[in-house]
């Protein structure tokens, strides 16, 4: 979505018209901390069965799973997250993905399990590369000090 637009109805159509895939970025919700920490990144795409804790709305505090992702119209359906018409019956309430945070997650995708334990393993490799690079750092200035103090 290439929009540098800041006008408010060019961002709606912007949203409006997206590609599936991009619409399918809008549907990323942040990770709680512990999950945050164990996969070592920030939000993922939300699917049926994953757990949530809802943020903001009514129903704050609630946590759900999750019955229904509606693309098109970027909404999350919950179980037990219901309004009550006038005519007694139930209706399932919908929530925007920006408002809820992942608890815990489906793991029945083995792609999305392997995409998550991928990112994980990339985010180790860089910190053993940062780590063996500072290590160096501290061997060059070790050999470097001794001759300054000799001149």
């Amino acid at each position: 979505m290439k929009n540098n637009s800041v006008q408010a109805r060019k961002q709606r159509k912007a949203r409006y018209s997206a590609t599936l895939h991009q619409q399918q970025k809008f549907m990323h919700v942040h990770l709680s901390p512990e999950l945050r920490k164990k996969y070592g990144r920030r939000s993922i795409q939300l699917r049926k069965d994953d757990k949530v804790k809802i943020l903001r709305g009514n129903f704050r505090k609630k946590e759900a799973t999750v019955e229904r992702v509606d693309l098109k119209r970027e909404k999350v359906y919950l179980s037990g997250v219901e309004t009550i018409k006038k005519d007694g019956s139930k209706v399932a309430s919908p929530s925007r993905p920006s408002n809820l945070m992942i608890i815990t997650l489906n793991l029945s995708d083995k792609k999305r399990k392997a995409k998550l334990e991928g990112k994980k393993e990339v985010k180790k490799e860089v910190k053993s590369k940062e780590v063996k690079s500072e290590q160096k750092e501290t061997k060059v200035e070790n050999v470097v000090k001794p001759t300054e103090k000799s001149v």
